[in-house]
């Protein structure tokens, strides 16, 4: 997605620049010279993640190859409070690395070395700069791979999965990262390094390792992952249904887990982005239905072929207008290909598109897709749907023209009047974007004050300087003040019930 980029509050030049010369003097005494970026031509390529309508040049960019160099940046950020943004590959679609514009990025890019595949424990260790696609790679000679597999897998790194709790197609059997991570190492703002979980069952004390999963690099910067590897299924086949109306398709998804059935994949695209898709990739979609159901079984041969039964009974039943099921690992891989191309296949009827992502109870999902096709007629924009639908997790593509006066900010309305939906119907406003910046305001929609506060405890008990990612993900309560007072009297989002403080 782009856009103009948004502006902020900086220091002048001369005071940022004098600011940067310390602070790169600092680092440069504590690192090899290639490990730090000052040049604003050699840090433009750090100024946004994938939500490219957020920039922000930054102060400086360091790329430590060890846990030694990260403990050493801490150090000098810590002592000349020098805020930090953790970054892995800037796959992340919620501003969650964003720069700040007298902050220093620690981007761990280059540690990506995995340390060991342990085929007998089923578990790796790696850098946090590992791809996520490279894990399975690594250990694919010993029948094993990791399960998570988000769409940008070829590219994303396992550290920014720890940070955003990413999932994927097969999270809905298999789990999100949270499930797959059984330890993280950690350099905390202190400069110490902690271990969190354990590659036994269980580790002693609270449970901080799901805390730390997700947190958005607000408590940490990961150093190692071990992560939980899973035997490759004997076989897999995917089921690809039409429905002739949303509604239809929506029920069909609570059929399914009604019916007792886990998927290993279960996804929904609505007629929108099917037409978007198939001319780009050639999947072998329907494109008359108005959405189609991508249901995967994978095992044995028995187990998989018994599935499949019970899948097309339970589809047969619920209305379905076709069936086809993969004959070939090719073919399967050929279905899901529509899904996974849904994003770059955007960019083809679009000059920009801005993705969301907000998760609902599977049985809201009828009610809410009515409710999206509403909303394009209310701001005038287009939006193709496509959604983990086995665990209510959306992702819709706002179809806009950033060179269109307007056309950018009523996107963000829209966005922001969907994740108000996700929160009125009993969803959430994430699930596994994250927050970042794009979706700040929104959690004074979905939390309370008391709720915001506990946040900021949790913070201040790793950070207590605030310097790790600050001003992101948990609003204050001025910003949540201001919020209040823009949509709820402006009138710019309709916003039932919005909470104020």
């Amino acid at each position: 997605m782009s856009a103009s980029a948004t502006t902020a509050t900086i220091a002048p030049a001369s005071d940022l620049a004098a600011r940067r010369r310390q602070v790169v003097a600092a680092l440069r005494a504590r690192l090899p010279e290639r490990c730090v970026l000052s040049d604003p031509e050699d840090t433009r390529p750090y100024e946004c993640d994938g939500l490219a309508a957020y920039r922000q040049l930054p102060m400086i960019v360091t790329l430590p190859d060890s846990e030694e160099q990260v403990l050493a940046i801490l150090d000098v950020c810590r002592e000349l409070q020098v805020p930090i943004v953790p970054r892995g590959a800037g796959t992340g679609l919620s501003g969650g690395a964003l720069p700040i514009h007298d902050g220093v990025v620690i981007s761990t890019a280059r540690m990506n070395r995995i340390v060991r595949v342990d085929a007998y424990a089923r578990t790796a260790v790696v850098q946090p700069g590992v791809r996520n696609l490279a894990i399975s790679e690594a250990s694919a000679q010993y029948g094993l791979y990791y399960a998570p597999d988000p769409s940008s897998q070829i590219a994303c790194t396992i550290g920014g999965n720890v940070a955003e709790n990413s999932g994927g197609v097969h999270c809905l059997k298999y789990g999100l990262t949270v499930h797959n991570v059984l330890r993280v190492r950690v350099a905390t703002i202190d400069g110490e390094i902690i271990e969190l979980g354990s590659e036994a069952l269980d580790a002693p004390g609270l449970d901080l390792l799901a805390v730390f999963i997700g947190s958005e690099g607000m408590l940490g910067i990961v150093t190692e992952v071990t992560v939980k590897l899973v035997p490759k299924p004997a076989v897999a086949q995917v089921i690809m249904a039409s429905f002739g109306d949303v509604l239809t398709a929506g029920n069909a998804v609570a059929n399914v887990i009604a019916a007792g059935i886990i998927p290993a994949g279960l996804e929904m695209m609505d007629r929108t982005s099917v037409r978007m898709v198939e001319p780009f990739v050639h999947a072998g979609y329907d494109t008359d239905a108005a959405a189609i159901l991508l249901c995967e079984a994978d095992g044995t041969v028995l187990e998989v072929a018994e599935e499949i039964e019970r899948m097309k009974a339970v589809f047969e039943g619920a209305g379905a207008t076709a069936i086809a099921v993969s004959e070939t690992e090719s073919e399967r891989m050929r279905f899901w290909s529509g899904r996974k191309n849904a994003f770059p296949a955007a960019g083809r009827i679009s000059p920009d598109y801005y993705c969301m992502d907000g998760t609902i109870p599977r049985k809201k999902l009828a009610q809410v897709l009515g409710a999206i096709e509403e909303m394009e007629t209310t701001f005038g924009l287009r939006c193709a749907n496509v959604f983990h639908a086995g665990d209510g997790n959306m992702h819709p593509l706002i179809l806009f023209d950033a060179n269109q006066p307007g056309e950018f900010d009523r996107a963000e309305a829209f966005g922001a009047a969907i994740l108000a939906l996700c929160v009125e119907v009993g969803g959430t406003i994430t699930g596994e974007h994250g927050v970042g910046m794009e979706k700040i305001n929104s959690m004074c929609v979905q939390f309370g004050r008391k709720e915001l506060d506990a946040f900021f405890a949790v913070k201040r008990a790793f950070d207590a300087p605030m310097l790790l990612n600050p001003d992101k993900a948990i609003p204050t309560p001025h910003r949540c003040a201001e919020f209040g007072k823009l949509h709820v009297h402006g009138g710019a989002v309709p916003f039932p019930d919005l909470p104020r403080f």
